[in-house]
């Protein structure tokens, strides 16, 4: 009898010692996310990361994680993008103007002073448009987890100032890989000239191309100023960034896992553009210490300039309607 009771208690702490182990063996590891992206560390786009990482970090208790790879150390911004599509990579950051060649309705963010502000374009991105724009793309591997401010976009040059459209006749300008920022230059009488971030502060040393357009803190972490001495605020554009997470990560998350990394996002933007605030004036003060040639020209002949580019998404009448939809909103 006692060796029946004793062989009952051996099998029941064995069974109950497997089922520990077992247990122990499928509890979740801890998973990190990593993210990439072109910008020099110094940046505000790269600070509001770093929050964002210590957000989601705080928000797990350290179950989920992210690591950074600034300055292109995984590649191009394009590179990043075809990771990011297989799932190589988790996150990374692009201009809107990228995500044009996925679905049309980003070519609405990239068009000149169709924002009226900073402020306005923060109630449209924060806003119903925004979220529809986020999730837009998932059929390509890419969702938008959220946008960050890129402030506006104006011209600088190597040999004169952009004063007037007229200035840009002749000049070949650097854009971004984007049909709408090809037409905005093309419009105001400039030569447009894709070429990738990475290579076109040698571009422009070496004279491939004669000026670019962007935004202060851009200009100034890149140290195009080093080049460029004219910076002329028309303030054309307000391009929002955007940081795009691989669906094929996103939908390995759990909901739980999935609503840290949205609230860490989130909270991001509202660092980033605090971040980016302060960036904008430190970084117009330094170029201006170095040597650059600051202006601010009237913007109503650039405007005038592109209304026809504008018009012509009348033609185009979903486009058309999401800019109504923009203009719209207070």
């Amino acid at each position: 009898m006692n060796f029946q009771k004793n062989r009952v208690k051996f099998f029941t702490s064995l069974f109950l010692a497997l089922i520990v182990s077992l247990s122990c063996g499928t509890q979740k590891k801890e998973k990190t996310l990593k993210i990439a992206h072109s910008l020099d560390p110094s940046h505000p786009v790269h600070k509001a990361m770093v929050f964002m990482a210590q957000r989601l970090k705080e928000k797990s208790e350290g179950k989920l994680t992210m690591t950074i790879y600034p300055s292109e150390q995984l590649g191009s911004e394009q590179q990043c993008v075809e990771l990011l599509q297989i799932g190589s990579l988790a996150i990374t950051k692009v201009s809107s103007a990228v995500m044009e060649s996925f679905t049309q309705n980003f070519q609405v963010l990239g068009l000149p002073y169709v924002f009226r502000s900073d402020e306005h374009s923060f109630h449209v991105l924060d806003g119903e448009i925004g979220k529809e724009l986020l999730t837009s793309t998932e059929k390509y591997n890419i969702r938008g987890l959220c946008f960050y401010d890129a402030g506006a976009r104006s011209f600088y040059t190597i040999d004169k100032p952009v004063e007037k459209p007229e200035d840009l006749n002749g000049l070949k300008i650097r854009v971004m890989k984007s049909q709408t920022a090809m037409n905005l230059v093309k419009a105001m009488g400039g030569s447009p000239t894709p070429i990738s971030w990475g290579e076109l502060y040698t571009a422009l040393q070496s004279g491939v191309v004669d000026g670019a357009e962007n935004n202060p803190p851009s200009f100034f972490t890149s140290r195009h100023y080093e080049v460029c001495k004219y910076y002329s605020l028309n303030e054309h554009t307000r391009v929002p960034d955007v940081m795009i997470i691989s669906t094929v990560v996103w939908n390995s998350l759990s909901d739980q896992e999935k609503k840290w990394l949205q609230e860490a996002a989130d909270e991001s933007v509202i660092a980033e553009r605090k971040y980016w605030a302060d960036s904008e004036i430190e970084s117009l003060k330094k170029v201006q210490e170095a040597g650059v040639n600051v202006s601010y020209p009237e913007k109503e002949p650039f405007a005038l300039k592109v209304q026809e580019l504008l018009d012509g998404y009348k033609s185009k009448p979903d486009l058309y309607k999401l800019i109504q939809r923009i203009q719209a909103i207070e």
